[in-house]
């Protein structure tokens, strides 16, 4: 006897993925506040009745987003850390895919950096969404990884924060520095040619830094890069914050 799919079930989840990919890209691109529930239910191809039917309020429907966001970025970054290779080889990942996300994910980017202003100003957000289903359980993982790769020999010993500064803090500074040392040197940092630049190095500077054996290290590198294909970005250069 065949079973039939329960229909009515499937449309209702399709329906609610359509509304929170719509409420993703608008949020991400005019902030809660200049965020319109007429656009999001436009773009999601429903009427602003059934938007509501889902999520009582715009207030709720933009939770709803970052959580689901939040969980996708998580469970991205575990996989990696995941990953059946050693430790210093997951760290290398973990960097490399970080480096990814800020391409990939620039809807996440913005939402956090939306979320990082409201929390300046004192404002209530959804910064705690963020840090509860993304940051704790990827940070608590990250930190044992360093740390059983500083047991076995692998890894450097050093405090286990300064390999996530040197790693996950310097992808962050380059992107949110391009826009001043693109004025101090003429150089654009975002253009294509040298994201896929910075992007090798920074596997290879940390293959060369934190690792005990650092022939291990360069290896391991080019390994990564070599079984990690580039995201695909804008030919005119990554779009950070600006417009092509």
């Amino acid at each position: 006897m065949t079973v039939q799919p329960n229909l009515p079930s499937e449309r209702s989840s399709e329906t609610r993925s359509r509304i929170l990919e719509a409420a993703l890209r608008e949020f991400s691109a005019h902030g809660l506040a200049g965020a319109r529930t007429e656009r999001i239910a436009a773009a999601a191809g429903v009427n602003k009745a059934l938007l509501y039917y889902y999520f009582a309020s715009k207030d709720k429907l933009y939770q709803a987003t970052l959580g689901e966001i939040a969980e996708r970025v998580r469970d991205q970054t575990l996989a990696v850390v995941q990953r059946g290779a050693s430790a210093g080889e997951r760290v290398l990942r973990v960097a490399l895919n970080h480096f990814d996300r800020i391409l990939g994910q620039q809807e996440f980017q913005s939402l956090m950096q939306q979320e990082m202003m409201r929390l300046h100003k004192g404002e209530g957000g959804g910064l705690p969404i963020l840090v509860k289903r993304v940051f704790e359980p990827v940070m608590a993982m990250y930190q044992t990884t360093v740390q059983e790769g500083i047991a076995s020999g692998e890894l450097i010993e050093v405090d286990w924060m300064h390999i996530h500064l040197a790693s996950l803090g310097a992808n962050v500074f380059y992107f949110l520095s391009a826009p001043i040392f693109k004025m101090v040197t003429g150089q654009d940092p975002l253009a294509a040619d040298a994201i896929v630049h910075r992007r090798q190095v920074v596997v290879e500077f940390l293959g060369q830094t934190i690792f005990t054996d650092r022939a291990h290290g360069v290896e391991l590198a080019a390994r990564v890069l070599a079984d990690t294909p580039m995201p695909k970005i804008a030919t005119e250069g990554f779009l950070f914050g600006r417009k092509a």
